[in-house]
């Protein structure tokens, strides 16, 4: 994250009424960590070298769709879910188009981990707004055979957040209901690691008035614009589901 974006954001949670510990954890400093991860998870054989492209994987679901005249599943974020074209490449290819300069991505095999965990173990809590825990059956398998590494760093967000909340000894998470039904693999994924997943909070998001999430990659507004316009902290909180009982 660039500084300029980054004490952005120390300003905007500053302006909420949230501190943090220092010195804030950077995810490109810690590749070693989400590396030592994926290296457990790769020696128990529940990680595939994926080859394919976002193209490639459009031809191939569309492809099974004319043929089949079914939709192809998709995954909670509406992608569709790999179709396993890597998962059946036999190694030696798959080693040989690594040594010859054509790195993958890796993914994990879904069926496979998901053998590896106790049913019972795929459950989280989750506190509301007023702190009150209940439990939740995690649903991994909706997201198929995930990517757990990109092809140009040694994570993917759903490992990366995995190992920064367990080396940092995190107990609560709170993040927008976008990111709820990830949850679900960053369950299996703990299990999968040994560790214990913390307890989660999924606040509302705030939308245009299109029903659109507001999103940096579709330049919308910031809470720098909204402060611009007179917003107040308590208003941002109270649209996200938090101070449901002050008056400002």
């Amino acid at each position: 994250m660039p500084p300029r974006i980054r004490s952005g954001v120390f300003e905007d949670l500053a302006w909420l009424g949230l501190s943090w510990e220092t010195p804030v954890r950077r995810q490109s400093e810690h590749f070693a960590d989400y590396r030592a991860a994926f290296e457990s998870l790769r020696a128990w054989g529940l990680v595939y070298p994926c080859f394919c492209t976002r193209t490639d994987i459009a031809r191939a679901v569309a492809a099974r769709e004319a043929a089949s005249g079914v939709r192809w599943p998709r995954d909670p974020d509406g992608a569709p879910l790999y179709p396993g074209t890597c998962a059946m490449l036999p190694g030696t290819e798959a080693e040989r188009r690594i040594r010859a300069g054509d790195p993958p991505a890796w993914r994990l095999e879904g069926a496979k981990a998901l053998a590896a965990v106790s049913p019972d173990a795929l459950a989280y809590a989750r506190f509301d707004c007023f702190g009150v825990e209940s439990r939740v059956a995690a649903h991994p398998e909706r997201w198929g055979d995930a990517v757990i590494v990109r092809k140009d760093v040694p994570a993917s967000y759903h490992l990366a957040v995995v190992v920064d909340d367990a080396l940092q000894g995190v107990t609560r998470v709170v993040r927008g209901a976008d990111l709820e039904a990830a949850t679900d693999l960053h369950v299996l994924l703990q299990r999968l690691l040994g560790m214990l997943p913390p307890c989660y909070h999924h606040h509302r998001i705030i939308r245009d008035v299109g029903g659109a999430k507001l999103s940096k990659c579709w330049r919308a507004e910031s809470l720098a614009d909204f402060r611009a316009r007179g917003a107040t902290p308590c208003a941002v909180r109270r649209a996200l589901g938090f101070d449901l009982g002050a008056s400002a």
